[in-house]
């Protein structure tokens, strides 16, 4: 029985070996661009090009731009206004969202701004913004800031939330002030919510952006969008589009990696390594 006990392979064994049979995920992703691509490709050269495009000639158009100074010099505009807004976002939301989920008093006086801000429409403030800030940068940054801030600051508020009271107990034996509670306790233990909260801010800061630049003065990659548009040239029109999805797609891997370096042992206690 031990010899043929020791034959059989072990549970970790068997995973290892189910592991390796698979595909990795950078193939698959790989694979599943290059199939709708290719569809893309193939559908789109039958659409009038004033109606649609196709890759081959999004790529030429983005080539030609890209030459010529326009692509970089309007992504450069729009990145000044998109960081410093997410930047704020994050610094205020996440201490906001922090403070509101750990006292009853912040949560009973400022929960319901905090709800009633992420249900509001906040495009419709863009012409109040506009009055208040001008046409400029200011006006671009508080728009991005309150498009992305509610996102982060309930994620937050909600992970502080979940807590076990027992982590808080534990802290309390110790005479532990509400000040080291909150952060040698309930901020480790909201870091998963904090990246969450910062992933689904960060597409509505990037579409934030756009609206910013429609809304006020036309610029940055929202200038190439619209004089595009007008001009009836929809290849160059899907340049800043695809440009702006990558950039939310490499801010949210960003944000994953980062994740994985504060909060390592969110990764086992979430079974990454799912089918």
């Amino acid at each position: 029985m031990v010899e043929i006990s020791e034959r059989l392979p072990t549970r970790r064994q068997a995973e290892q070996a189910i592991a390796k049979r698979r595909l990795p995920r950078p193939a698959i992703t790989a694979l599943s661009l290059t199939i709708a691509l290719g569809l893309w490709e193939c559908f789109g050269r039958d659409v009038n090009p004033v109606f649609g495009s196709y890759p081959t000639e999004i790529a030429a158009a983005f080539w030609h731009l890209t030459i010529t100074g326009r692509l970089g010099a309007a992504l450069a505009e729009s990145l000044q206004p998109f960081f410093v807004g997410f930047a704020l976002a994050i610094a205020v939301g996440v201490p906001l969202g922090l403070v509101v989920g750990r006292f009853r008093t912040a949560e009973a006086a400022l929960g319901i701004y905090i709800t009633a801000g992420y249900a509001m429409p906040l495009v419709a403030l863009v012409p109040l913004l506009i009055l208040w800030l001008g046409l400029g940068f200011k006006v671009k940054v508080a728009v991005i800031f309150l498009m992305s801030l509610f996102p982060i600051c309930i994620n937050t508020w909600l992970g502080v939330t979940a807590v076990p009271k027992s982590l808080i107990e534990v802290g309390k034996s110790f005479v532990a002030s509400d000040a080291v509670i909150l952060r040698r306790i309930v901020l480790p233990a909201t870091l998963p919510y904090i990246m969450a909260g910062t992933r689904l801010a960060v597409g509505r800061a990037v579409v934030a952006m756009v609206v910013a630049e429609f809304f006020t003065t036309i610029s940055g990659l929202g200038a190439i969008i619209i004089n595009s548009a007008n001009n009836f040239d929809t290849a160059t029109m899907f340049v800043p589009i695809v440009v702006l999805m990558f950039l939310a797609v490499a801010l949210n891997s960003l944000i994953g990696v980062v994740e994985r370096r504060v909060a390592p042992w969110q990764a086992e206690i979430a079974g990454r390594d799912r089918e």
